[in-house]
């Protein structure tokens, strides 16, 4: 349902546009900032819910609250994600200011697309994202051993997965500048990814030729900027 929910406010929500005061206005920031939050929530909350799930089983055989433990777990998962959409709008905010991005934030040039490219591919293969990819495939061994009890160790425990999940997904999330953060063709096709990685059986497979393909396509990108089309 929460899912549901953010697809259907992106679906229904104007992209947040500079006005007279251009990028640094406040209303453009809060309203960018609040487009990013929700955007994350309807994409991750598909590959978060086994976890989540399994956490609010795990209460049931406790003592009462189990429901509210379980929603404290997600809002410290989320909390991790309102910190990167906060740190992702500013990222926007400059690159529209530097005209790297257009009004709907769709890379205006090749060398940054391709940048961003190679640099996701070779994410990728990097012991920081295998680690934090196993974890969130495998979330077991830490809602055991990592278990604290009551509301505020339910919430540490959300914000402690939720640091593995970003650590998983950042770059990912920052292709949204390639083919445009509100292109909802774009978000879903990257929410799919995201979710087969975790939630396959063969997604180390998928994560090493996802590598590959984004850094042929982004050295491919960069090639073209020097010899035309």
């Amino acid at each position: 349902m929460l899912a549901g929910l953010a697809w259907l406010y992106l679906w229904r929500m104007p992209m947040p546009m500079p006005g007279q005061e251009g990028v640094a206005s406040l209303p453009y920031a809060a309203f960018t900032f609040l487009m990013w939050l929700v955007m994350m929530v309807a994409m991750m909350t598909p590959a978060v819910t086994p976890v989540v799930l399994m956490f609010d089983q795990a209460q049931r055989h406790g003592t009462g609250g189990a429901r509210t433990r379980t929603w404290a777990f997600v809002g410290g998962y989320l909390t991790v994600w309102a910190v990167f959409s906060l740190g992702v709008t500013g990222l926007q905010m400059l690159l529209v200011a530097l005209q790297w991005v257009d009004a709907m934030t769709v890379s205006q040039r090749l060398p940054l697309s391709g940048a961003l490219l190679v640099a996701v591919g070779v994410y990728q293969g990097l012991p920081a994202k295998i680690a934090c990819l196993a974890h969130c495939r495998n979330p077991v061994g830490f809602l055991t051993q990592r278990y604290r009890p009551g509301l505020a160790g339910s919430w540490w425990m959300g914000l402690e997965h939720g640091f593995y999940c970003v650590g998983c997904c950042w770059l990912l999330m920052l292709l949204l500048f390639v083919g445009g953060v509100m292109n909802l063709l774009w978000v879903a096709a990257l929410t799919i990814v995201i979710s087969a990685e975790r939630l396959l059986e063969r997604g180390d497979g998928l994560r090493r030729a996802l590598g590959v393909l984004l850094i042929m396509a982004g050295a491919g990108l960069v090639l073209r900027q020097f010899t035309g089309p």
